[in-house]
């Protein structure tokens, strides 16, 4: 016989998820830093994913709201368009964070509101009955199975998470309310995959699987019996845990605002996407925000290359272009290279310099160092010409003389002279002197293009000549 446990039960630990690295980074940063965009998980069934999100509220700071608000404006910065506005002095409510969850059968009315029947009907006036995104606004708006809802509601709910607004038109009803929230999704990829512009409306991404290490599976299996067998004390055992973890993100949300991104981490972000060839500027926004909470997180007050690495791991494999077959992810190598390519310092290069000291390998003209007069150089070596460049000391040749063709060098030791091209440097490909002629050997196979001129030559067969064999009937 199974019991179900009393809704009032704490939830199971954040602290106490064994693994799932990335996954618990990315849901804390999201808590550092709501606009980072959210977090798309992606796994297997079974592996925590509704386990870990559901516990992430516990570690949400509170918040103050206005008494009696049903949208939670705060009390030091409400909304001025508030439904339930003008808000003036009044009693202040401290309440935890809330955690809505959004199901998959939910209406369009459910998500962002609909006509309040009861005021209608008993008072006769147009009332507006909030949703889901007024309840989730300063709070967690967690979707499970986000690959399964409709559309249509999918386009509802990330236009009001990019906006931080939800516009609401109801039989004759227009309201606006603010709807700021950190948005989570959960899915299995064997269900089904989200459309490309709904993925990019996702901060990060993760993948996770179950881990294949004997030890931890048992770990797992220890810590998810003993809470179902005793919840509260479960909880208990992790309470010190959870307080630290809490003031962690505290800390972090204080720092924030003094988190320095330079230059050089900036160009590193832009080269990452430019490299591998995200659509849109979204990507670059959410590394960016991505990477200034991990250095608060991380306790730092500048955005240092780990960071720019990790926001990248973190924010860039959903919207990389890949093929159907392709392994999700990143090519950690090619990562590397682009960050080691724009590694510099957060000060600019001097002006004519680009941040190369070595001189400019092309001369003047864009040709080589003799001013292009070669066959690789900007100008064509010309007969007679009024200015021509000296060759080379190493060249040997002497120097040419008005109205004389360039002179061919000699070997002594060599029956047949090569010529050698006028004004490059040794070991290149010998150039044609412009008054040699150049023909053509004709190659001519016996037996073959016995045909007329411009059309196909005839086959030849053992029955006929020219003709090819005759179809016909056998008797």
């Amino acid at each position: 016989m199974t019991t179900a446990h009393n809704t009032t039960s704490p939830q199971y630990p954040f602290t106490a998820v064994v693994g799932m690295d990335d996954l618990r980074l990315a849901l804390l940063l999201n808590a550092v830093s709501p606009a980072v965009g959210g977090v798309l998980v992606r796994g297997e069934k079974g592996t925590a994913k509704s386990t870990a999100v559901r516990a992430l509220s516990a570690l949400m700071p509170a918040v103050d709201v206005v008494g009696g608000c049903r949208f939670a404006c705060a009390p030091t910065a409400p909304d001025p368009g508030c439904p339930d506005g003008p808000h003036g002095t009044g009693p202040v409510e401290h309440r935890p964070t809330r955690m809505v969850e959004l199901p998959v059968g939910a209406s369009e009315d459910r998500l962002v509101g609909a006509l309040d029947i009861e005021r209608a009907l008993s008072e006769g006036v147009k009332a507006f009955e909030p949703g889901l995104l007024a309840d989730a606004h300063r709070g967690i708006l967690y979707v499970d199975e986000v690959n399964l809802l409709h559309d249509h509601l999918v386009d509802l709910l990330l236009d009001a998470a990019a906006m931080g607004a939800s516009y609401v038109e109801r039989e004759g009803v227009s309201v606006r309310h603010a709807a700021r929230f950190l948005l989570v999704g959960t899915m299995n990829p064997e269900e089904g995959e989200l459309r490309p512009q709904l993925l990019d409306r996702f901060g990060l991404t993760v993948e996770v699987a179950a881990s294949r290490e004997p030890d931890q599976r048992v770990e797992v299996v220890r810590r998810r019996l003993a809470y179902d067998a005793d919840p509260a004390g479960f909880a208990a055992r992790w309470a010190g845990d959870e307080d630290e973890l809490r003031g962690r993100i505290a800390e972090a949300r204080e720092l924030l605002p003094r988190v320095t991104l330079g230059d050089r981490a900036l160009r590193q972000i832009a080269a990452t996407c430019a490299a591998f060839e995200v659509d849109g500027m979204r990507a670059d926004i959410v590394m960016a925000r991505t990477a200034t909470a991990l250095a608060a997180w991380a306790g730092r007050t500048d955005v240092a290359e780990e960071d720019v690495r990790q926001a990248a791991l973190l924010a860039l494999p959903h919207r990389r272009r890949r093929n159907p077959f392709d392994a999700p992810g990143l090519d950690e190598d090619k990562l590397d290279e682009t960050l080691e390519e724009f590694r510099g310092t957060d000060e600019d290069p001097a002006p004519g310099t680009d941040g190369d000291d070595d001189p400019d390998p092309d001369g003047p003209d864009g040709g080589g160092p003799g001013g292009g007069d070669g066959p690789e150089g900007g100008h064509p070596p010309q007969e007679g010409g009024p200015e021509e460049a000296p060759l080379p000391p190493e060249t040997g040749l002497p120097h040419q003389q008005d109205g004389e063709a360039p002179p061919t060098p000699q070997a002594p030791e060599q029956p047949e002279p090569e010529p050698r091209p006028q004004g490059g440097a040794s070991g290149e490909k010998p150039a044609v002197g412009a008054t040699e002629p150049f023909r053509t050997r004709r190659l001519d196979v016996p037996g073959l293009g016995e045909g007329a001129d411009g059309r196909r030559s005839r086959a030849r067969t053992a029955q006929q000549r020219g003709g090819g064999r005759r179809a016909g009937e056998r008797h």
